[in-house]
């Protein structure tokens, strides 16, 4: 008797997909990137340069791949069949950048660990009396606080600092136990470890049954973020000093627009944080009905994401600003990106807070649920992918899971070297090159010139308006065909033109081996796409111009699913076993 073959599932509510892709887009650089790039970058002007990559860039590939994945009702590579066959490595470069994203999973194990010691009384990091302590530590109360001029600075220990926080050292002691560089491995934090099995496990239990068990766990996890952020923020405003803390996030200094550098970071956070060339939004788009009012949903989604990114930099340069008026510092030396501003500044000033271990639990379990949402997005990308290129194998019951629980199993085991002392070092060059603007920007270029001109950005408009019963603004179409793949282009030369080699916050300095692994792990997602067109060129019969005439164009209508009709010039690929998996 044959297996039964399950269909492809659906969103049960259309407020599922909403709740799942905004947890999706607004993850954790919305709190610890977008307001230190404001601060950094001009404060208030940065968000000229914002609000222009984000019109031009982040909205337009936004709608673009929301629209592909409701339009194709496939996954991240096979809708590719539908719409443009020699733009299919498209979709096996997002995987690959997918692959490099799961290592984010350490951040949650790191703020899993942080919420386990919220319970403590007083907090770990604001103390000087615990195990992984120097006699170099001075705590959050000390007299001697105001003489330390970088304590929280996310600096190796090893250095030659006269004096070191206590947060400092409870994050590169206490929580990392970092070794003097990644060459030096060490030994695995098992605390950590069991952080991050932790991590997984509920990354698989959200996903292990689709968009059933996903459209559920967002009710959740989409939500309470928002109810945290502001809790918070109105908690930071209300605290002394708040005031100085905001006018150092939107203080306005108009020179810095002439810095190209200023409009590469706003480039490189509109992608980032909008969550465009990931394959989350084409494989989150495709469960929606296809009747489904997608332009009004992605236009609400993008101003969502925008609007959350502005408030929490009032959130946390408001807490920041109560730190510094407290120790009687600068503002500035304690400003921080990244870990360093979650992980060592930001628990700094809660922990000067009443109330220390409510407000410090609330924090991290804000991060958390926003890393989570994100973190499941991407599984769930990488394994609807996996099912549609194999939708007779996987669509059978159990099979799914049975993926599941290897895949989450593998990346674990992987992710083990994360939770040494040397851990750190291999996270930031896996975050530095592994999914870093360039391939973003190239995966983004690549799928505007296959929907704007080999698809056709009319016909693609065509679609919107049947599908929502809205025509999309004339804007969109100029984009997808010129304006957008021409910024990313120059933003993608534009990245070669300003790198440099990465540097550890600390001094330490990459060997050029890291940094070699580093390139392949960037090359490796680029180069998915030109060996797919060639391999699909040269197993395709007849001449190159008819080859190519073959793959521009769908094999199969995405809304009759009827087969492509080719004319007198046109031929049919090659067929047999490899190309049937091509």
């Amino acid at each position: 008797m044959e297996t039964k073959v399950n269909k492809r599932e659906q969103w049960t509510r259309k407020r599922e997909y909403i709740l799942a892709a905004a947890g999706n887009v607004v993850g954790l650089g919305n709190v610890w990137r977008f307001p230190y790039l404001c601060y950094k970058n001009g404060g208030g002007v940065f968000l000229l340069p914002y609000c222009f990559f984000a019109v031009l860039c982040g909205v337009p590939i936004f709608l673009l791949e929301a629209v592909i994945g409701q339009y194709t009702q496939e996954g991240a590579v096979t809708c590719w069949t539908k719409l443009c066959p020699l733009a299919q490595g498209t979709g096996y470069s997002i995987l690959v950048i997918q692959l490099f994203s799961r290592t984010y999973s350490i951040i949650l194990a790191w703020a899993l660990l942080y919420l386990i010691y919220c319970f403590r009384d007083p907090l770990p990091w604001a103390t000087c009396d615990n195990p992984w302590n120097t006699e170099r530590c001075v705590d959050l109360t000390s007299a001697n606080w105001t003489a330390m001029h970088s304590g929280n600075q996310t600096v190796n220990w090893t250095t030659g600092n006269l004096t070191k926080s206590s947060v400092s050292e409870f994050w590169e002691r206490g929580v990392l136990s970092m070794s003097g560089g990644i060459e030096e491995v060490g030994t695995v934090k098992w605390e950590l470890l069991l952080c991050l099995l932790a991590c997984w496990v509920a990354c698989y239990f959200c996903v292990w049954k689709g968009v059933r068990s996903a459209g559920k766990v967002v009710y959740f996890t989409a939500v309470f973020p928002y109810v945290t952020l502001a809790i918070l923020l109105i908690r930071g405003v209300t605290l002394p000093g708040a005031w100085q803390g905001v006018v150092y996030y939107l203080y306005p200094d108009p020179s810095r627009l002439a810095d190209l550098q200023v409009w590469m970071e706003a480039c490189a956070q509109v992608l980032f944080s909008y969550g465009v060339a990931s394959g989350s939004l084409i494989t989150m788009g495709s469960y929606n009905k296809v009747k489904n009012n997608c332009y009004k949903d992605s236009l609400l989604l993008c101003a969502l994401n925008s609007g959350t990114s502005f408030v929490a930099g009032f959130a946390v340069f408001s807490a920041l600003g109560f730190m510094a008026q407290k120790q009687g510092i600068p503002i500035d030396m304690v400003v921080d990106s990244g870990p360093g501003l979650a992980f060592i500044a930001f628990p700094q000033a809660l922990a000067m807070m009443p109330l220390p271990q409510l407000w410090a639990a609330c924090f991290f379990l804000m991060l958390i649920l926003l890393g989570l949402d994100t973190l499941f997005a991407g599984l769930e990308t990488i394994t609807s992918a996996v099912i549609d290129l194999f939708p007779g194998q996987m669509r059978r019951p159990w099979r799914r899971e049975i993926f599941l629980v290897f895949f989450c199993s593998i990346s674990f085991i992987v992710q083990i070297s994360l939770c040494t002392q040397g851990g750190v070092y291999l996270f930031q060059l896996v975050d530095y090159y592994g999914a870093n603007g360039a391939c973003i920007l190239f995966v983004s270029v690549v799928q505007c010139v296959a929907v704007g001109w080999a698809f056709g950005a009319d016909r693609m408009c065509d679609a919107i308006e049947d599908m929502s019963g809205q025509r999309p603004l004339l804007l969109f179409k100029v984009c997808w065909r010129y304006i957008t793949p021409l910024i990313c282009m120059v933003c993608f030369i534009g990245f070669f033109v300003t790198y440099q080699p990465l540097a550890s916050s600390g001094g330490y300095v990459y060997p050029n081996w890291a940094c070699g692994l580093g390139w392949a792990m960037a090359l490796s997602s680029v180069v998915a796409v030109p060996i797919w067109a060639v391999g699909k060129i040269c197993l395709t019969e007849g001449t190159l111009r008819q080859r190519l005439l073959v793959l521009w164009h769908p094999v199969r209508d995405p809304m009759t699913n009827k087969e492509h009709i080719l004319n007198d010039t046109e031929m049919k690929p090659m067929s047999g076993p490899f190309t049937d998996m091509l």
